[in-house]
């Protein structure tokens, strides 16, 4: 006998559940918007469809095409960020800008995933990832605060937001929640020891395949051994990742083997993503061509690079910026479970066999 399915979310009762979760959505975009205009931000607002949609290796892209008036079609993707229309901006010539973006990823559906989401973006002129830290810390009590609480929670955990985020480097993370030494299996310059790594993880208990590189050892011992205690007295900011964990983040002037990026945490659940912004033109180009090369090993395809990105790359002026997954937030503040009570229209699941 098949199990009835659930009531669409458009049903009076499923969305008078949802409705409060909503109406707090609302207060919340509204307060930040204020806070961000308070800080003499610009919104702005940058197109989905794009000719890559990032260059990330374990990110899935929607693909569809562009047809001209005479038939002709070209490939194009909806974007996976609003990032790279967010760094022309910045080359253009604008200081601090934040936009609330619809974005898509395939292959992600869950409590805290789903295929279209709304992301929130800002970039600072001149201003280092410090500055960034004080808007989160910031905006995590602000959202607590339209959504009538003074936590935030999720699946039995909660936090004070009115405390500052607890600030802890991945090796400090490595080391306390694993027993690794995370730094001795990277070069001075940045280079990573797969094999150095491989036995530090194996030390520590944990299964190490054949085919395993640095990248997957490092992202299990994150996802298994450190994500779970993060965020859990308050929120953490998880920085300095190295080099070939941040894409498009620059070196640190303090130590050539890590960048500056950060992550922010909260009950346990990733918000945040940040970067000390990358731009060297050649640099960049490489780590995405790195990135397209380790695609096509694990998924058997690539994204094209955006020529157009990269040559604006070389006119933009130093920055920090930031993107948070704003739908994340309000579940945070609102106490939903899922991410469906949090979004006005969630895109409907296919049922099996249509």
């Amino acid at each position: 006998m098949t199990a009835p399915s659930a009531s669409p979310w458009w049903t009076p009762h499923v969305h008078a559940d949802r409705r409060p979760f909503l109406l707090a959505r609302n207060r919340i975009k509204a307060a930040l918007r204020r806070y961000f205009e308070a800080q003499d931000f610009i919104e702005v607002e940058t197109p989905a469809l794009q000719v890559s949609p990032g260059n990330e290796a374990h990110l899935h892209a929607f693909a569809t095409e562009a047809v001209g008036p005479d038939g002709a079609s070209s490939p194009y993707y909806l974007h996976t960020s609003p990032e790279f229309a967010c760094k022309k901006l910045l080359a253009a010539g604008e200081m601090r800008i934040a936009c609330f973006a619809p974005v898509y990823r395939n292959r992600e559906r869950g409590p805290l995933h789903h295929p279209e989401f709304t992301m929130l973006e800002w970039y600072r002129v001149g201003e280092t990832t410090e500055a960034l830290m004080a808007d989160c810390a910031i905006l995590l009590q602000t959202a607590a605060e339209e959504a009538g609480s003074t936590r935030l929670s999720w699946r039995g955990h909660a936090i004070d937001p009115s405390l500052l985020p607890e600030r802890l480097t991945l090796a400090a993370a490595f080391e306390r929640h694993a027993g690794i030494d995370l730094l001795a299996s990277l070069s001075p310059s940045g280079e990573t020891d797969r094999a150095m790594l491989a036995d530090a993880v194996r030390a520590a208990g944990m299964r190490v395949a054949v085919d395993d590189t640095w990248s997957d050892l490092f992202s299990r011992v994150l996802v298994e051994k450190i994500e779970p205690h993060l965020g859990m007295e308050r929120a953490t900011v998880l920085c300095d990742y190295p080099v070939a964990e941040a894409a498009l983040a620059r070196r640190s002037p303090a130590d050539p083997r890590v960048a500056e990026r950060f992550e922010l945490y909260a009950c346990g659940v990733e918000l945040a993503n940040a970067f000390g912004e990358l731009t060297d033109p050649a640099e960049q180009r490489r780590r995405f061509e790195a990135e397209m090369a380790e695609k096509a090993r694990v998924y058997g395809e690539r994204y094209p690079l955006d020529e157009d990105f990269l040559d604006a790359l070389a006119s933009m002026p130093e920055a920090s910026g930031i993107a948070l997954g704003f739908d994340r937030l309000v579940m945070l503040a609102s106490g939903a479970s899922r991410i469906e009570q949090v979004l006005w229209a969630p895109v409907a699941l296919p049922e099996p066999g249509r």
